[in-house]
């Protein structure tokens, strides 16, 4: 099974899978969090979204609170917080766990994908990048300090969207 055809709720609690979400596109999936330092990364994320949408790509946000607790709200109060405090309009899914026994399929495939010291494994905080393929293959992982418009970053995608 490709990681396009595993099931993930949408925000909403919508049932979806990342190939609905992802509209068969290049993606850039984040792990996010409301209450991090690293929060205001989703003005860029958003940005880039904007930018780079209509060359047939999107962002995806993956809500987290496995990190020191930093994403505690619901569905509601999360889909509040992107869109009044960042304009967020890109999709977001479920909550999810992304290390652990409790990690969801999703992120099970992602974490085989090494960053750019050549290292795998687990995800290291919020806003830990990971572009997607159309094809689901992933094809590059971005650590959480690396900002959405690293010029490394917007190069993958500019030669994913090409």
């Amino acid at each position: 099974m490709s990681i396009l055809d595993a099931p993930i709720a949408r925000l909403d609690g919508t049932p979806s899978t990342l190939r609905e979400i992802t509209g068969g596109r290049p993606a850039l999936l984040v792990n996010v969090a409301s209450r991090c330092g690293l929060t205001p990364q989703y003005a860029g994320l958003e940005r880039l979204h904007e930018e780079v949408a209509p060359q047939g790509f999107t962002v995806v946000g993956l809500p987290c609170n496995q990190f020191a607790g930093q994403e505690p709200g619901s569905a509601e109060e999360i889909e509040e917080f992107c869109s009044a405090t960042y304009g967020v309009t890109f999709p977001m899914t479920e909550k999810v766990e992304v290390n652990g026994e409790g990690r969801h399929p999703v992120y099970a495939e992602l974490v085989r994908t090494p960053d750019e010291q050549g290292e795998a494994g687990d995800v290291s905080w919020n806003f830990e990048k990971f572009l997607l393929a159309a094809d689901g293959t992933v094809v590059a992982r971005f650590g959480p300090r690396v900002e959405p418009h690293d010029p490394r970053l917007v190069d993958a995608v500019a030669a994913l969207v090409g």
